[in-house]
């Protein structure tokens, strides 16, 4: 994982308290080769869920159109209460029994993930509000 490169306030009238803290982390996920469409069901069937429990809210998945990340790669951002709040969920999720015992299942046959980028962000004050 990269060390956090941006974070700052955001803009939200609705909830002042949290955007004075909210960030936002885009994470970039480079498959083992031939191991993407394993990586998507484990997020699809458990990891979002998980996200989810630990107070990581899901903001947007993709996959590139185009060769060669598009047979590697998962591009998501997650938004997190603050950036302490980011690393006390990131360990929570990491130390959850039932997130071992999912990653371990499917890395049965090999490790399916070689490399994460993380990059923590802040709206701008220009920046459409996201909900």
């Amino acid at each position: 994982m990269l060390p956090a490169s941006l974070w700052a306030a955001q803009k939200d009238d609705a909830n002042p308290a949290q955007a004075a803290t909210s960030v936002y982390e885009l994470r970039v996920y480079h498959a083992a080769p031939g191991k993407l469409t394993d990586l998507l069901s484990r997020f699809r069937e458990h990891t979002i869920k998980l996200f989810d429990r630990h107070g990581m809210k899901s903001v947007a998945y993709w996959t590139p159109l185009e060769e060669p990340e598009r047979s590697n790669t998962l591009i998501y951002i997650l938004q997190h209460p603050s950036r302490d709040a980011a690393a006390a969920n990131w360990k929570s999720f990491q130390d959850d029994p039932e997130w071992k015992s999912v990653k371990d299942k499917s890395e049965a046959n090999g490790q399916l993930v070689e490399k994460v980028d993380s990059t923590y962000l802040a709206l701008t004050d220009f920046s459409p509000q996201l909900r």
